[in-house]
């Protein structure tokens, strides 16, 4: 399985990006899917996840009232808009695959393992 995020760029604060996690090798169907970030010199931080179905979604404490992750299993892409964007959201935004314990989704970056991680797209957002 082979993750690849796309969407990020350059925005300024308030503005929006929609980011998108697409997969080669196998469907992203059967896997719930986290969304982290990692800005330079701080830990990798839960955004939000989605279960396989959407019946699980939780989102982290930065996300919550601004981002929406969501799938569309027809295109087999996850995606996770972000609006209201703040200069302390710069950061590189990886999404990983998963499964999920007692059918909740997991956004601790500890659980997903190496080889289900994309390699990252930069989001900068300017004051």
């Amino acid at each position: 399985l082979q993750l690849v995020e796309s969407g990020g760029g350059l925005v300024q604060s308030g503005g929006s990006l929609r980011l998108s996690c697409a997969a080669s090798g196998r469907t992203l169907n059967y896997y719930s899917i986290g969304w982290f970030r990692q800005a330079p010199g701080k830990e990798r931080e839960g955004v939000a996840c989605i279960s396989e179905s959407g019946d699980s979604i939780i989102y982290g404490d930065s996300a919550k009232d601004r981002f929406t992750v969501s799938r569309d299993n027809a295109k087999d892409t996850v995606y996770l808009q972000m609006d209201s964007l703040k200069p302390e959201d710069t950061a590189v935004y990886y999404c990983a695959a998963g499964g999920t314990i007692e059918g909740m989704c997991i956004i601790d970056a500890s659980y997903y393992g190496m080889d289900y991680w994309g390699k990252g797209t930069q989001v900068t957002v300017s004051s």
